[in-house]
């Protein structure tokens, strides 16, 4: 099992769920974070003031999956979340030791 965590843009979520939809990919966890990477944030003017926006808000994914479908939702991924500009985001893949669905005691894959 494995556990992938994938930053993306935030109007990108919706292009990003329906491909792995696509796969049946059946759980995905979605946070709004804040962050930077190359980007270093940008300059925004308001009411005529400039200020420098250091972090920039992202969505985070989180998706456990067995092992054999990691190739295809990183590509899923890739495709959807995709704008060809600075900030598309990151994908990172963890090792998933153990999980457990608290409704049925289901343990590892097929609490997936």
């Amino acid at each position: 099992m494995k556990l992938i965590t994938a930053i993306i843009k935030p109007f990108k979520l919706d292009d990003v769920r329906q491909a792995i939809s696509s796969l049946g990919v059946e759980g995905l966890t979605v946070s709004e974070v804040k962050g930077f990477g190359r980007q270093k944030g940008h300059t925004e003017l308001y009411r005529g003031a400039e200020y420098q926006v250091d972090f920039l808000p992202k969505v985070k994914l989180e998706i456990a999956t067995a092992a054999e479908n990691v190739e295809n939702v990183i590509e899923a991924i890739c495709k959807a979340a995709y704008t060809g500009k600075i900030g598309d985001g990151k994908i990172f893949v963890y090792d998933l030791s153990h999980a457990v669905r608290i409704r049925t005691g289901e343990l590892d894959a097929e609490a997936l």
